[in-house]
């Protein structure tokens, strides 16, 4: 068993593409992309965490469509809710489907937040954030990554690949002012 993880899929979006200056011909060619992606790494017995931003838009909002998506997806799905989430998405039958969600993956603490944090539960701690919501406009820093498929070629990604790239990010630039080492957790 794994665990992956995304952000902003924007299924059936059609603005989306023109949006993130994501690379497809058309909403259709996005959406089978990123489900090959997915269907190319997640096994059925793995856990597919999605950050938010499932579906959304016009072509989204055809009766079937998000439901067919969802069902072609593999693995144990988790939403973690991101503002283009309405009740047709959280209605779907995830395994888990919250605001915010607290994971432990290879002994490795993390939060799961569709936004990205100053600190949260853990931090001063090891714990890493994991966030989507910014598409390409900002990777992160080395303890909160941006799990986006716009800056993860379009595939959902496991913990060794956002560690990796976490230790290439710079400091998160306002952890002094909120996590100052006379602070109590």
């Amino acid at each position: 068993m794994s665990n992956w993880y995304l952000s902003d899929p924007h299924f059936g979006h059609d603005r989306i593409i023109a949006l993130s200056n994501r690379p497809f011909k058309s909403t259709q060619d996005m959406d089978e992309t990123l489900i090959r992606n997915i269907v190319g790494v997640v096994a059925p017995d793995d856990d597919l965490w999605i950050l938010g931003d499932f579906g959304f838009g016009e072509t989204a909002s055809q009766p079937g469509y998000l439901e067919a998506i969802f069902e072609r997806l593999p693995g144990r799905k988790h939403l973690v809710i991101g503002n283009h989430d309405g009740n047709r998405v959280r209605s779907l039958p995830w395994e888990t489907c919250e605001m915010i969600a607290e994971v432990k993956d290879e002994g490795q603490r993390l939060t799961l937040c569709h936004y990205p944090m100053i600190t949260w539960h853990k931090a001063r701690h090891g714990a890493i954030q994991l966030f989507g919501h910014v598409h390409n406009r900002w990777t992160g820093s080395r303890n909160s990554v941006n799990v986006g498929v716009d800056v993860w070629d379009y595939r959902p990604v496991p913990l060794s690949a956002i560690k990796a790239r976490a230790r290439t990010l710079p400091p998160n630039k306002h952890w002094m002012d909120v996590e100052r080492a006379e602070l109590s957790d």
